[in-house]
């Protein structure tokens, strides 16, 4: 893993999703986290890989988590917001093509089908990847 990586953080109220991915579009991690954990396991994946940018949603919490990250992360990062609308229905449709539905659940609508657990890490993956297509349509 020579290659930098881009740490994606959906941030929230009670949780947060977290990704990690190389400019190769590479996934290398993903999980959703209670918030008041989000601080330590950003922390933890930037010793585990070699994170050199964190990008995040510009939403709801923006502000608020922008100046804690700052605040709090012992070494300084450079943090890029990303336009966030509409992703929770991306990640949805993301969420069935990452873990195609068994059982009944394949007799059910797209549409009408509700993933089983929260999906704000495929919202953070979203974002890694909407600042990666960003970059390369300029």
């Amino acid at each position: 893993m020579t290659q930098p990586m881009i740490l994606g953080f959906d941030p929230g109220k009670d949780k947060c999703g977290v990704a990690v991915m190389g400019l190769d579009r590479q996934l290398y991690y993903h999980e959703v986290v209670p918030a008041p954990s989000a601080i330590v396991e950003i922390i933890q994946l930037r010793q585990k890989y070699p994170i050199t940018l964190l990008v995040m949603g510009d939403q709801t919490t923006a502000k608020q988590w922008k100046k804690k990250l700052n605040d709090e992360l012992t070494e300084t990062i450079n943090i890029i917001l990303v336009d966030e609308r509409y992703t929770t229905l991306e990640a949805r449709d993301r969420y069935w093509q990452m873990y195609p539905p068994q059982g009944l659940n394949k007799l059910l609508p797209q549409g009408m089908r509700q993933p089983p657990r929260p999906i704000d890490d495929i919202v953070a993956i979203l974002l890694i990847e909407r600042y990666l297509s960003r970059l390369t349509h300029k």
